[in-house]
């Protein structure tokens, strides 16, 4: 959303950045502190990357699990990267 309007020039490209940022912070709170569901889940690993501090695994054939539920899904891709702040990325 924050792109659409970057691009049509709706707001600056530092404002659109400024979103982004307090976006991250945001959930990454909310993450940590709201949610306590637990999920498992069970895949094949089809690709796995390591580059620039960042993990991305390719995996098929994937069963989510929750107490009751099963889903299941051909394919997913997880991006995951260190969430500690380390402050080179932060404004106050």
């Amino acid at each position: 959303m924050t792109f659409i309007f970057s691009q049509s020039q709706q707001i600056t490209p530092q404002l659109a950045l400024q979103v982004l940022l307090q976006f991250d912070k945001a959930i990454n709170s909310a993450l940590a502190q709201r949610v306590r569901n637990r999920v498992n889940f069970r895949g094949s690993l089809n690709t796995y990357r390591f580059c620039d501090n960042v993990w991305t695994f390719v995996l098929n054939d994937v069963e989510f699990r929750e107490v009751t539920e099963l889903i299941k899904v051909d394919k997913v891709k997880i991006v995951a990267c260190d969430g500690k702040n380390t402050g080179s990325n932060t404004t106050e």
